[in-house]
This record gives C-alpha cells, structure tokens and sequence, in this order.
C-alpha cells in the first residue's frame, strides 16, 4: 500500500466511503500514467487525465474488468454500483455514473485491502481497455 492504513478494514465501510478513496487511488494512478508519457504543459496533462477519470471512461473500464474479477471482486463493484448516492451525475447518464462508482469501490476497497499487485494488474487493465475503446 502507498500510504500506511493499518487497522482499516474496507467491509467496514460503505460503498461510497471505498468509492471516495478509490476515486483519488485511480485519479493517482491516472496522472501518474499521463506524466510517463512525458513532460508537457500542464493543461494538457490535466485534459488527457480528465478522460480517463470521467464517469463515461470508468464506466468502460468497469465493464471490461468484468471478464477478469474473482468473486469477490464482482460483489465489491456490485455493491458499489448499486449504491444510493445523493449525487447527481453532471456529465454522464445515470447507468455510466453508477458503473463509474462501482469501479472507484472497488478500487478503494483493494486498495485498503493492501492488495497492490492486484489493484496494479486490474487498473493497467481498465486503463488499457479505455485507450483501446478509443480507437
């Protein structure tokens, strides 16, 4: 885990408190990516970020990892997707939002599980599936 959490327990939380986590692990995860590509100006990292953290992206990227999780993992992003937020989507349908928050649970949850090398291989996995969605 990049950052000490000890004595957190993700089945102790809901789905939005993983999704809440798990949004900021992904956004991480995303500009770290972006920054690999090398060093540019910095509106147009923040552009190329931004479309692939939107709901529309996640949603892609939630739908593509169903072919590779375990279980358990399907529950996690069941549980998320089928939460009752108080959120609105602003720029996405309400089917893409809640897939986009199943996603981010589940993220958070493997994240806060200590599971790096699985959360590593599933995000390079939903990263890889938007990039190949775009083409």
């Amino acid at each position: 885990m990049l950052f000490t959490a000890e004595g957190l327990n993700p089945r102790e939380y809901s789905p939005l408190a993983l999704a809440y986590i798990g949004d900021t692990v992904y956004d991480l995860f995303i500009r770290t990516k972006v920054m690999a590509r090398g060093n540019r100006h910095v509106t147009e990292m923040h552009k190329e970020s931004v479309s692939f953290v939107k709901a529309h992206s996640q949603s892609v990227s939630a739908s593509a990892l169903e072919e590779v999780l375990t279980e358990d993992e399907m529950r996690v992003l069941k549980w998320g997707r089928n939460a009752k937020s108080n959120t609105t989507p602003k720029n996405a349908d309400v089917t893409e939002y809640r897939m986009a928050t199943g996603f981010e649970t589940l993220v958070g949850y493997l994240y806060l599980s200590g599971e790096d090398e699985r959360l590593s291989y599933l995000l390079n996995f939903a990263y890889n599936a938007v990039v190949n969605s775009e083409k």
